[in-house]
């Protein structure tokens, strides 16, 4: 054996990344992991190789690999923001579509059953105190969307958007990248599914109390560190308002048919 030759090769296979690099993975984790959100603006370089311990062009270097893989944009004397292109592959006409599909709708309760679901068991297995701090914030802004709603008939757009933002705040807590930038990519989406679900609900006001406690008891299991919990309280939480919705639908549906029958007696 060659030990010139094997020693070569070793000290090859083990050189030092170079330090743009090592400073672009991390950008990039934080980009991930959403410490970085898309449109956000990024601190600027002297604050950025400081906390990266890094000299300024070794830093600039990594900001120019990003800007290269399309992750962050530059605006001239405005600095560099994340590239709000990111999510762009779910931001389809689709989407569109599909909110104003009353089917679609009953298909996003079952697609909010899987990944509200998930996110829940891993938040109260993973979550930090800071992240329950969040969920606990979002949680008392729902109310607060609520009182400031008094009066403002059939406007759920505020609300819908405070419980989205609740649900949000359990998915940075679960640490699963992809529930979190998932969910954050189909934002609109749920928010809309959300708002036309509180303004159909509002014709049965008393089921709003029974919604609030079952999030309550949502909120509750993932502080406590209970995953099963969770997810269970999850699940009830939707699949209770899938039945109120379904049911309504059907009396919605026996009355219209009600009313053509009554139409046409009277021919």
């Amino acid at each position: 054996m060659n030990y010139h030759n094997f020693n070569k090769s070793t000290t090859a296979a083990v050189k030092q990344p170079k330090l743009s690099d090592v400073i672009l993975a991390q950008l990039e984790n934080m980009i991930l992991e959403g410490s970085l959100l898309p449109g956000e603006k990024l601190p600027p370089e002297r604050e950025l190789a400081k906390k990266f311990e890094v000299s300024r062009p070794s830093l600039r270097e990594a900001i120019q690999k990003l800007e290269i893989k399309g992750l962050v944009t530059r605006k001239q004397g405005g600095g560099t923001f994340v590239s709000e292109q990111i999510l762009s592959g779910l931001s389809d006409p689709l989407f569109e579509l599909m909110s104003q599909s009353t089917e679609s709708q009953f298909d996003l309760l079952e697609f909010r059953h899987g990944i509200e679901g998930m996110s829940a068991y891993y938040a109260a297995m993973r979550g930090t105190q800071a992240d329950f701090d969040e969920i606990q914030k979002q949680h008392e802004n729902i109310g607060n969307a609520q009182l400031e709603n008094i009066g403002s008939e059939n406007d759920y757009r505020q609300e819908a958007q405070a419980v989205f933002e609740f649900y949000l705040a359990i998915c940075a807590a679960s640490h699963n990248a992809i529930i979190l930038h998932l969910a954050r990519s189909m934002s609109e989406l749920l928010v809309d599914n959300i708002e036309q679900n509180l303004t159909i609900l509002a014709k049965r006001p008393d089921v709003f109390a029974q919604i609030a406690d079952y999030r309550k008891r949502l909120l509750d299991a993932i502080i406590s560190g209970q995953p099963q919990k969770a997810w269970g309280a999850s699940h009830r939480h939707l699949a209770f308002i899938e039945e109120v919705l379904l049911k309504m639908s059907q009396d919605n549906s026996r009355m219209e048919r009600s009313m053509r029958r009554m139409q046409r007696s009277e021919y």
